[in-house]
């Protein structure tokens, strides 16, 4: 039987050091440490405060993603939403694109001002608490795997993004979006928003269904994760070992990152 996840499910018990990009230590108060999970789209930027056992406190916030996506815009929308979800102690950050040690090396769905901007420092300065950064799929996958052997999530929205994890750990930095699939054509020609607006719903999913196919051969994965804005949009039957998983989950995983 194929297994299901509402996004809130199981998790890995560990975050690899060197896939997350890591503030200071935060406080404990009495009761217990509070994350604000923010998870930055190029279509919208959502945040939710949650509990040590990663449960939602509050309801979700959301703003559209300003545009153009500058570092300033994008940082002010966070810091609103921070105000709006209430007081908190640390904060764990999914962004759409390659991080390193707090600094964002890719953003294809945003502004170009991103390539080099340390994303951690400036939040840490803005919201006065500790912080980590990661990719947006790999807290999405956070959020999602059960821990045992080799899994992969993508995740449909304004682009795709990927993360593959190897027994709970995350892989860092893999970038399939734009690694070609067809055509001289890379996943994220076929499988992005722009794509299900220009193939239409039924050919966007006979892509979706030629990549599984694909990435299946590629990486013999145990399990794929499906999630992302667009995965209301998936309509095709899928394998026994691929599961769709709540967008949710990208902000679910955000407590992962300050495991150890």
């Amino acid at each position: 039987m194929a297994r299901t996840n509402n996004g809130a499910g199981s998790k890995s018990t560990a975050a690899n050091k060197g896939n997350t990009s890591k503030g200071s230590a935060a406080p404990k108060s009495s009761a217990g440490v509070i994350t604000l999970a923010v998870d930055i789209g190029g279509t919208g930027i959502k945040a939710i405060l949650l509990d040590e056992e990663d449960k939602p406190i509050g309801e979700r916030v959301r703003t559209p993603t300003p545009q153009p996506a500058t570092p300033k815009a994008v940082l002010e929308v966070v810091a609103d939403l921070a105000r709006q979800a209430g007081s908190f102690d640390r904060v764990s950050v999914g962004f759409p694109g390659v991080v390193r040690d707090g600094v964002t090396k890719t953003a294809h769905n945003l502004d170009a001002q991103w390539v080099g901007f340390h994303l951690m420092a400036a939040l840490e300065a803005k919201l006065g608490k500790p912080v980590r950064v990661c990719n947006d799929a790999g807290v999405q996958g956070y959020g999602v795997v059960t821990g045992k052997g080799l899994e992969l999530a993508i995740t449909l929205g304004t682009g795709l993004g990927s993360a593959l994890f190897i027994d709970g750990r995350l892989v860092p930095n893999l970038e399939l979006a734009h690694h070609p699939f067809r055509n001289n054509k890379t996943y994220e020609e076929f499988l992005g928003k722009k794509a299900l607006e220009k193939l239409g719903k039924k050919k966007w999913n006979k892509k979706l269904q030629q990549a599984i196919t694909q990435l299946e051969a590629l990486f013999n994965y145990d399990h794929l994760y499906i999630g992302g804005g667009n995965v209301s949009k998936v309509t095709v039957e899928l394998p026994q070992n691929v599961t769709k998983t709540s967008n949710i989950a990208g902000l679910y995983g955000g407590i992962a990152l300050w495991r150890h």
